[in-house]
């Protein structure tokens, strides 16, 4: 296979772009930003993305899904709590919202139309932040490579998190209005608004820390268990002794 030579790429995801194959001849263009779904490799080609998600990717997409699920139905038990019966309601449509918004999500995703995506393979933690390594050969003119190395699981977050909004503002002021006749006017509406604040800052979570979240979300969810697991039993006026005996359970798991 004859492949065009040219100088190495400068910078970590900077690469060359196949641009012509006729055969076992490949042509690639000048060092630059990968296109969408693509990656560099060892050798500063950008090649597609063609691997499935591993198990710990699904884990770190279901525990970024899950986190606007709970804080609906938070905010749900928050603003409802025994003064009304539609919460029970308002907790199914938060879970229906979500699951829809989860299949949709997968839905556009490449390939399109099936429940199954293609990703490329994260390595590092750098993989997460490729803005800021962009390289300046003569330290005056930089090399824009910013790309998705970890496609699609950073980019896909928004995408659900967008659909999750829409989803929200299209059912549950419809179901609120028609069975949370148990709250006054200014109640109603209270979970809604706070995921109008939830849905911003998760946002600027995922763009900011989504790296981050990767490795450390199975940390998290430890920790908040064990919090919380702590904070439950305290208030159900659990024995000190049995408490830390549970917890130290735990923690030997």
């Amino acid at each position: 296979m004859a492949v065009d030579i040219q100088p190495a790429c400068l910078g970590l995801y900077c690469g060359k772009t196949l641009l012509f194959k006729n055969g076992s001849t490949e042509i690639y263009g000048e060092c630059g930003v990968c296109p969408r779904g693509q990656r560099t490799n060892a050798q500063k080609y950008c090649q597609p993305c063609t691997e499935s998600p591993e198990l710990y990717d699904w884990l770190y997409l279901g525990f970024m899904a899950m986190l606007p699920l709970v804080l609906h139905w938070f905010f749900i038990e928050w603003y409802s709590g025994k003064k009304s019966s539609s919460a029970l309601f308002q907790h199914i449509t938060a879970l229906f919202e979500c699951s829809m918004a989860a299949i949709i999500t997968l839905l556009v995703s490449d390939p399109v139309g099936v429940l199954y995506i293609r990703s490329c393979r994260v390595l590092m933690l750098s993989d997460w932040y490729t803005m800021l390594y962009n390289p300046s050969p003569d330290y005056v003119t930089t090399v824009h490579c910013t790309h998705e190395a970890v496609y699609p699981l950073y980019t896909i977050v928004f995408i659900y998190y967008a659909f999750c909004l829409v989803l929200m503002m299209l059912l549950r002021p419809l179901l609120v209005k028609k069975i949370a006749c148990g709250l006054g006017k200014s109640d109603r509406f209270k979970s809604i608004y706070a995921a109008l604040y939830f849905f911003p800052i998760l946002t600027v979570l995922q763009a900011v820390g989504g790296g981050l979240l990767y490795y450390a979300f199975p940390y998290i969810i430890l920790v908040l268990s064990l919090v919380t697991l702590a904070v439950y039993m305290s208030a159900s006026e659990i024995e000190k002794s049995q408490l830390q005996l549970l917890i130290l359970k735990v923690v030997a798991l």
